[in-house]
């Protein structure tokens, strides 16, 4: 029998033994030749930590503020989909552990239960974190109506749309793996949706730019889900600074800078390397958060440093999810959190809303 798992890269390693080559693909995998992923990772490392000493540190904490909120912690569980591949109890041990840990959680459009169920087991827990519904605009305008309806009479906080999938990536790992859905695992809160109206083929029309993008999301389709929703609006995907101030002059209430986890476009910079010019964009007129990467809680430390308020993981609590289910999902986050707090007090820094600016060398 291994080890306990005393890290993130050791839940790693666990949960290869515990998923199959099909759920595998699913979650470890990246598009194309997988380079976002790599250089996701070499961003935070090459980023180094330079330490103050003997300053008083007593009473410190990881509290942040974070759209109106105080945060416990910057955590937050990004959206990840059809996590019963992982499970059985799949989005529900995620959300109820984040809750546990005070975390916030990020219900992927692409769940595999329904909204509803996961509000209603985590909605009334008073010290959760953030309780956040993530949008994939759909081809129908009603459907999408109605989907947001469904979030706000459920009690999520915040829309997180994300903005940087108009079409899939080219993921070579899920295709060599032959990636499929088990019986019983679907996207069920896009139960209902009309069938995509058929477009004219032919000769020289390509699916993609003649059909499929016809249907996607643009910057006027901002300005019309603000007025269906009296939620707050999040952006996820954003990597260049012309586009973070376009978000500010709609009014979003935050952006999430990220490469989508290294799984639409290749090459596409880290977060880590775009933050800082994003934040120079934006000043304090819009909020961010970042993902991608993150592995330790030297990390979330960095990615503070660097101007975010708050960081998501991903990839991380879908394998403690698979190893252990909620108890797994929970030791993640606990894991960082701690992590974050050791980062701190040996860089001397008590809180993190005055971090030094020479915190951050290399």
């Amino acid at each position: 029998m291994p080890p306990p798992p005393i890290n993130l890269a050791d839940h790693e390693a666990h949960a290869r033994t515990v998923l199959d080559d099909n759920a595998w693909a699913y979650f470890a995998g990246g598009a194309a030749d997988e380079l976002a992923i790599a250089a996701g990772r070499r961003a935070w490392d090459a980023l180094r930590l330079h330490p103050r000493v003997l300053r008083p540190l007593a009473g410190g904490h990881t509290c942040v503020e974070l759209l109106g909120r105080r945060l416990a912690h910057p955590i937050l569980l990004a959206p990840v989909a059809f996590q019963r591949l992982a499970h059985p109890d799949g989005e529900l041990a995620s959300a109820l552990a984040a809750a546990a840990q005070q975390a916030g959680f990020v219900l992927s459009t692409q769940a595999s239960l329904p909204l509803e169920t996961i509000a209603g087991a985590v909605g009334d827990d008073p010290e959760r974190g953030p309780l956040w519904f993530q949008l994939y605009l759909q081809h129908d305008r009603g459907f999408n109506r109605e989907l947001v309806r469904r979030a706000e009479a459920a009690g999520y906080e915040a829309l997180v749309l994300t903005v940087d999938a108009p079409c899939h990536g080219a993921r070579d790992r899920e295709r060599r793996a032959g990636f499929r859905l088990p019986p019983g695992i679907a996207a069920v809160n896009l139960a209902g949706l009309p069938p995509r109206p058929p477009r004219p083929a032919g000769p020289g029309r390509s699916a993609l730019f003649d059909d499929l993008l016809h249907d996607a999301p643009t910057w006027d389709d901002i300005a019309w889900l603000q007025a269906e929703t009296r939620l707050p609006l999040i952006l996820k995907g954003i990597l260049h600074p012309d586009d973070a101030r376009q978000a500010a002059r709609l009014h979003a209430a935050a952006v999430i800078v990220s490469n989508h986890g290294g799984r639409t476009l290749d090459s596409a910079p880290p977060g880590a390397d775009v933050l800082p010019r994003i934040a120079d964009a934006v000043g304090a007129t819009l909020p961010l958060l970042v993902d991608g990467g993150i592995r330790r809680g030297t990390d979330v430390l960095k990615a503070i440093a660097l101007g975010a308020s708050a960081v998501l993981v991903g990839r991380p609590y879908v394998f403690g999810l698979a190893n252990a289910g909620a108890a797994g999902v929970a030791h993640v986050i606990r894991l960082l959190r701690d992590e974050l707090e050791i980062a701190m007090a040996l860089t001397g820094c008590a809180t993190l809303d005055a971090l030094p600016p020479d915190l951050l060398t290399g």
